[in-house]
C-alpha cells in the first residue's frame, strides 16, 4: 500500500525560502498593489489557479512542498513569487501570511494543498489518519485563520478547494476514507469562516471538483475518466475572487462535469 507522505522539517523550509527578489520589490509602484496566495500551487490546480491570479494581475505568493516544481513554476511566471512550506505547519503559513503582506494587500488567499493517501479503512492507522488530515484540513484551518487575521482590516476572498468526496450523497471510493472526512470538514469550516468574516468584508467559498484531470485523481481513482482540467476550475477560482461574485459566500459550489 502507498506510504503517508514524506514529511520535512520546518527549519529545512525555512533554508529553502527566499526572501522577495528585486523584480518584486520593483513592482510595488507599478501598479500591482493586490496580492495573493495559493497552497498547493507545484502542481494541478494549484499550479493553475496561481497562473491565472497572476496573470490577472495579482502577486502571487505560490507555496507548495515540491521546491523543484515551484521553482519552475515561478520561472516562467511573472508575478508569482515561490514559497517553499508545509501548510500543516503553523509557522509556514504565518510566514506565508507575512510574505504576501510584504508584496500588497492580502486580497485573496486559496486553499488548495492537500494529499491522497489511499488505504483500505481496515489497515488505516491512526498516524495515516492524521497524516491526511493535517494537511488536508488542518492546513485549511491554518490558512483560513492566517488570511481572516490579515483581511479583517481591508475585506478579502478566501477560497477553499474541498471535493465531491467530501458532499454528502455523492459516490463515494474505496480506500479514501481520511481524504474523504477532511473535504467534508473543509465544507464545514467554510460556512463557519463566512459567518465570522461577514462584518469584516471576509468572504469564504468553498469549492468541490468531480474529477480534475491531475495527478492526484490517477493516484486516487485511476479508473475515473476526467471531466475537467485544473484550468477549467482556475477560471472558476477567479471569477469567485472578483466583485462580480460578492454576493457569494459561506457557500459550496460542486461541480458536476457534462463532458
Amino acid at each position: 500500500m502507498p506510504q503517508a507522505p514524506a514529511r520535512r522539517s520546518s527549519s529545512t523550509f525555512r533554508s529553502q525560502t527566499r526572501a522577495p527578489d528585486a523584480r518584486f520589490r520593483a513592482r510595488r509602484g507599478s501598479g500591482l498593489t493586490r496580492s495573493a496566495v495559493v497552497t498547493g500551487a507545484s502542481r494541478g490546480v494549484g499550479a493553475a489557479v496561481a497562473q491565472r491570479l497572476a496573470r490577472d494581475g495579482h502577486r502571487v505568493v505560490a507555496m507548495a512542498r515540491n521546491a523543484a516544481a515551484l521553482e519552475a513554476l515561478a520561472g516562467g511566471v511573472p508575478g508569482l513569487l515561490p514559497l517553499h512550506g508545509d501548510v500543516s505547519r503553523e509557522d509556514d503559513v504565518a510566514r506565508l501570511a507575512h510574505t504576501a503582506a510584504e508584496l500588497g494587500r492580502l486580497e485573496v488567499w486559496v486553499n488548495n494543498a492537500a494529499v491522497v493517501d489511499k488505504v483500505p479503512f481496515a489497515e488505516l492507522t491512526p498516524e495515516r489518519w492524521r497524516g491526511t488530515l493535517s494537511v488536508d484540513l488542518d492546513g485549511v484551518f491554518l490558512g483560513c485563520r492566517s488570511a481572516f487575521m490579515s483581511m479583517r482590516d481591508g475585506g478579502g476572498v478566501i477560497v477553499n478547494v474541498a471535493s465531491l468526496s467530501g458532499v454528502p450523497n455523492v459516490e463515494k471510493f474505496p480506500g479514501l476514507a481520511a481524504y474523504n472526512v477532511s473535504k467534508a470538514g473543509v465544507i464545514a469550516l467554510t460556512e463557519a469562516v463566512a459567518l465570522e468574516g461577514r462584518p469584516f468584508g471576509v468572504r469564504c467559498v468553498c469549492l468541490s471538483p468531480g474529477a480534475v484531470d491531475t495527478e492526484m485523481l490517477r493516484e486516487a481513482a485511476p479508473h475515473l475518466r476526467a471531466g475537467m482540467t485544473p484550468d477549467d476550475v482556475a477560471g472558476i477560482i477567479a471569477w469567485l475572487v472578483t466583485p462580480a461574485a460578492a454576493h457569494l459566500s459561506g457557500v459550496n459550489i460542486p461541480i458536476f462535469s457534462n463532458r
